[in-house]
């Protein structure tokens, strides 16, 4: 009787159970924001990114929902690239560290172009490797 209760005692450990349809690739890279209702824009930073969405560094809290055109901007080779989107917020928090940004925020994409898409999963790619 003894022995089946140590079996039935819980057991704790960690776990990472990948959620996400594409995975995150760690960057740290420039990017400008603009909110769609406005013509001025915000430099903010992105700290990963993936085929579907950002994980961004912003100075203005956004709202869950909220839509932004996004300019993202990388090197490749002595090139200058920049790949635009536009991108739904699906969760923010506020980011009280140095560096850039007091606020944090997951991006969804929900308008890229194929080229611009075809760009980041290259770029994305020449990472990995």
């Amino acid at each position: 009787m003894e022995e089946e209760k140590k079996n039935r005692e819980p057991r704790f450990g960690t776990v990472n159970l990948e959620r996400r349809k594409y995975p995150r690739v760690t960057v740290d890279l420039p990017i400008e924001y603009y909110r769609i209702d406005s013509s001025s824009g915000q430099a903010g930073r992105a700290e990963n990114a993936s085929e579907g969405g950002l994980l961004l560094y912003l100075t203005d809290r956004m709202a869950i929902g909220q839509e932004l055109k996004i300019k993202l901007f990388f090197t490749s080779g002595a090139e200058l690239n920049t790949i635009e989107m536009i991108g739904q917020v699906a969760w923010t928090d506020i980011h009280l560290d140095q560096g850039w940004g007091d606020y944090r925020a997951g991006i969804r994409f929900i308008d890229i172009s194929p080229e611009n898409l075809d760009k980041l999963k290259n770029f994305l790619q020449s990472l990995i490797k």
